[in-house]
């Protein structure tokens, strides 16, 4: 008991000695300093915990930020699709604007609002008719070559007939020496073929067929198709000539009927469902 008496006294006597007087500051700093290590060490435990916590949030903050910009990314990949589509479209309806300055005839824009889902048939159907003055046996064009000819008129739409159905045939011309002849629908989309061409007739590889306006249905000058290759065999009366169609006719959308003066003065030309030249 004593004892305990003794060091409390000896305690209150330092701390008074250390508030009122500064004999024990050398003392008191270097105390501090062993205790520095003690100190850090004590304080382990909640460092541990304190980094632990800041790690899991961190990780989540980072997993939530991450599926943000995911969303971004994909949001902003679907808008740089659908402007390459715009830009494609704008380029194509340039490309058709320039073509109606180079035609002497009036013409009228048209969209393709629909494709036959039969294979055997070549036809499709625009989203022009009779109130826009479309009519049965008018010429379709996209903004390179002929794509067909309008065989059935309803009030706001009409069917097309394309030049690359089997049932389709019109009169040609061969740009180079204005040599005649019919160009015939073959059921694939990227051909076409002349008929009856005989042995002796001035054709080549490369010749650039247009349209010769002979049976007064297409308007003469128009461009049809390409000569890509000649078979000549001495078994046969005439050759098999492969054209290839200028108009773009699986991927073509908008389109342009042609409008004559000839027809408007004449009035509309009838025609059958088959189509021809």
């Amino acid at each position: 008991m004593l004892h305990l008496l003794g060091l409390g006294f000896l305690a209150l006597v330092l701390v008074a000695v250390d508030t009122y007087t500064d004999w024990l500051d050398p003392l008191t700093s270097r105390l501090s300093q062993a205790a520095l290590p003690f100190q850090w060490v004590g304080n382990i435990p909640a460092r541990v915990s304190e980094w632990g916590n800041e790690s899991v949030v961190s990780r989540m903050q980072l997993e939530t930020e991450n599926e943000r910009l995911r969303r971004q990314l994909r949001v902003h990949k679907a808008q740089l699709q659908r402007m390459a589509a715009i830009a494609a479209e704008n380029s194509r309806l340039r490309n058709l604007l320039n073509a109606t300055e180079l035609l002497k005839d009036r013409v009228l824009v048209a969209e393709l609002i629909g494709v036959s889902p039969d294979p055997l048939r070549h036809t499709i159907v625009i989203n022009r008719g009779r109130v826009d003055g479309a009519h049965a046996g008018q010429p379709v064009l996209d903004d390179v070559g002929l794509m067909g000819q309008i065989t059935g008129v309803r009030e706001h739409n009409s069917t097309v007939l394309l030049i690359t159905d089997s049932r389709h045939a019109l009169p040609v011309q061969v740009v180079r020496n204005g040599v005649r002849a019919i160009v015939e629908g073959t059921g694939d989309f990227r051909r076409l073929q002349l008929r009856h061409v005989s042995p002796t007739l001035d054709v080549r590889e490369g010749d650039q067929l247009v349209s010769s306006g002979l049976g007064g249905r297409f308007p003469v000058g128009y461009p049809v198709g390409e000569v890509i290759h000649i078979e000549r065999d001495p078994g046969q009366s005439f050759l098999d000539v492969e054209v290839e169609p200028a108009a773009n006719i699986e991927r073509s959308r908008h389109l342009l009927l042609v409008f004559s003066a000839v027809e408007e003065l004449a009035g509309p030309v009838k025609t059958d469902e088959a189509g021809g030249g």
